[in-house]
């Protein structure tokens, strides 16, 4: 099978509802309208194909996991050990909830507009943003209500504490006030008792 059907594959496991080929589309879309001037777009691209290709929402090593597999397969296809790990780096680093993987990856160009393209999604217009909040839960059917709600909402609410919740200045610009609006109204939600 090709390493192209075999991310297809991962990317449309019946149960991803929100880490899906659709999100993998949106994020492509946003690499096409910020990433045009970015010297590193086409390893972010790559990373983007690989950053939640092991999604399994009852473990926490996915990025690690999918990493690991862009790291072998890129080096299988003829890539250069560097851009391997650089890739990597990049996947890792989407761990948002991870500051140690971000903070190794610092130096690897395309680093912040890979980070900001994950997390587009907190600027998108209510409609979308409502139903990527829906489909996070039911990936996370397993959890107890009360267990998610606490745990989303500490998420949201360290977005909400950073002085950016994007970092490169054409998300910030786009989104910022958007995501500020809609992370706003999903704590809300989730302290409603």
């Amino acid at each position: 099978m090709s390493l192209l059907s075999q991310l297809i594959n991962a990317w449309t496991e019946p149960h991803r509802h929100y880490h899906s080929l659709r999100h993998l589309h949106e994020c492509l879309q946003t690499l096409d309208r910020w990433g045009k001037d970015v010297a590193a777009r086409h390893e972010v691209g790559i990373a983007l194909w690989f950053h939640d290709a092991v999604y399994d929402p009852t473990r926490d090593d996915n990025e690690n996991k999918s990493a690991r597999w862009a790291v072998e397969a890129l080096k299988d296809v003829g890539a250069t050990e560097d851009a391997a790990q650089r890739i990597g780096k990049l996947i890792r680093a989407t761990r948002h909830s991870s500051p140690g993987a971000q903070a190794r990856a610092t130096r690897v160009g395309g680093l912040e507009l890979m980070l900001d393209i994950d997390v587009a999604i907190l600027g998108a217009e209510r409609a979308r943003f409502d139903e990527y909040e829906c489909q996070v839960r039911l990936e996370y059917a397993h959890v107890a209500d009360e267990s998610f709600a606490r745990s989303r909402a500490d998420f949201v609410a360290a977005m909400l504490r950073r002085i950016r919740v994007y970092r490169t200045d054409v998300a910030h610009s786009e989104l910022e006030a958007r995501a500020r609006d809609n992370l706003l109204h999903s704590l809300r939600n989730l302290r409603r008792p």
